[in-house]
């Protein structure tokens, strides 16, 4: 056996050195373990909330995202369409929102959180068509209103609330998916105010 002094400083060197390289083995090995976390594709497509900008979305617009599989639409109402909104009450067969499968923030007179701010899944609640939105830049009425919703496969028709008018083939209006504002410019349709 030596006699000889410990060098402390090469001890203390190699023990910094061996703690630095697991630590960064340990950062390597948790990124993509975190990373995974976030849902993926396929999640998302399987209901995981969608995250919508909706910044540049102008007057009398729509957008069209998917959720679930299913194409929700954004559309920025002018002031117009939602006068026109009030007109035909008496037309419609659901005015109120008052059949069980809507959400209790599609029931009041604009159906939505924000008078100009229009979040519904666009299909028909006949048989599942996708129907159009019609602006009424082209001259096309929606029972005497310029806009609205018409599906083209059986003649039903919605009006800018998605409301569905009486003597069509649709049974309900249509669906209001769940959605919150994440901020002024940013709308997470799939997860609703308070809802966990």
């Amino acid at each position: 056996m030596s006699n000889a002094p410990v060098d402390n400083s090469r001890r203390r060197f190699l023990t910094i050195a061996t703690s630095v390289v697991g630590g960064v083995g340990a950062v390597g090995a948790a990124v993509p373990f975190i990373a995974s976390w976030n849902p993926s594709e396929r999640a998302k497509s399987a209901g995981a909330p969608v995250e919508v900008d909706i910044s540049k979305l102008e007057s009398g617009q729509l957008i069209r995202v998917e959720w679930r599989g299913k194409p929700v639409w954004i559309v920025n109402r002018t002031p117009k369409m939602l006068e026109q909104m009030k007109q035909h009450e008496d037309k419609l067969r659901d005015p109120n929102s008052e059949e069980p499968q809507q959400l209790a923030s599609a029931q009041n007179g604009y159906r939505s959180k924000r008078p100009e701010l229009f979040v519904a899944v666009g299909i028909c609640t006949h048989l599942g068509c996708s129907p159009s939105f019609l602006n009424g830049s082209f001259g096309e009425k929606v029972e005497g209103t310029d806009s609205g919703f018409f599906c083209p496969c059986h003649g039903s028709k919605f009006d800018m609330a998605g409301r569905v008018f009486q003597n069509v083939p649709a049974p309900l209006n249509l669906e209001i998916p769940p959605y919150t504002f994440i901020d002024d410019t940013t709308i997470l349709v799939g997860e609703e105010e308070g809802v966990a």
